[in-house]
């Protein structure tokens, strides 16, 4: 893996930058993956100003080369809708939901020519893990594509510690590939990183004052509690606390 120092990431908060996200949809969801029709309706301008929502651009010098959408609180149904299919089936979604905070990272989006860098993946995010903390968010959770090419998904799982909790084949993008959702525990994840005292550790939490390490250090003792399950302890039913899932291994 290459580093590229001169990558740096934002909040999306104007028009301009709203622009750069577009172009970096319209180069790898419309027209090299065919996900999306029009990629200016992934981020309306009323995105901007959404306290529910956070997109953030990557630039490399003054170029954009990703893009990242968080959603803050999704819903219930939208989940629901999708007809998840569970790795673990005792697993309670609903009440998983209600006990936790959650973020969705969605929208994860790479220029072709700046993929194979590290730095890209861990800057955006960098971005988005900063804003879910800041607004006291417990986990994040993401769906990636079983047949992408490019899927984060390694990334994600190997490096930041996402576990796979389930499946399904619909969802908002134009395409047939079962989608794999991952799970992210931020205060396990930060213990973990903050363990290994290694580069990417220094490098996710650079720009962290004090009181963002010790929301992670010391989450109140409600928000660490495991999301219950039916007829299974917590720690057998939170499956992206036990051992990594491969690929092959998903349900079918």
């Amino acid at each position: 893996m290459r580093h590229n120092t001169g990558i740096t990431a934002r909040r999306v908060t104007d028009e301009a930058d709203r622009r750069r996200v577009i172009e970096v949809l319209a180069a790898t969801y419309q027209i090299e993956k065919d996900w999306v029709s029009d990629p200016a309706e992934q981020i309306p301008p009323d995105n901007l100003t959404r306290d529910d929502v956070a997109w953030f651009v990557l630039m490399s010098s003054d170029r954009p080369a990703g893009a990242l959408r968080v959603l803050f609180d999704p819903s219930y149904a939208q989940y629901a809708a999708y007809g998840l299919t569970l790795i673990d089936p005792a697993l309670n979604v609903e009440e998983f939901l209600h006990r936790s905070r959650i973020a969705e990272v969605g929208r994860f989006a790479v220029k072709p020519e700046y993929r194979g860098q590290f730095t890209v993946a861990a800057t955006l995010m960098r971005a988005a893990t900063k804003e879910t903390v800041m607004r006291g968010y417990t986990h994040l959770v993401t769906d990636v594509f079983e047949d992408d090419p490019h899927t984060p998904y390694h990334f994600h799982t190997r490096v930041l510690g996402f576990r796979p909790v389930a499946t399904h084949d619909a969802g908002e993008l134009h395409c047939r590939s079962r989608r794999i959702t991952l799970l992210l525990d931020l205060r396990s994840a930060y213990g973990r990183l903050n363990k290994r005292k290694n580069w990417l550790f220094r490098y996710l939490t650079e720009d962290w004052d004090a009181s963002l390490h010790q929301r992670l250090i010391n989450e109140p003792e409600a928000a660490q509690r495991r999301p219950r399950t039916k007829g299974a302890s917590p720690a057998r039913a939170t499956g992206w606390r036990g051992t990594r899932i491969p690929l092959a291994s998903l349900p079918s």
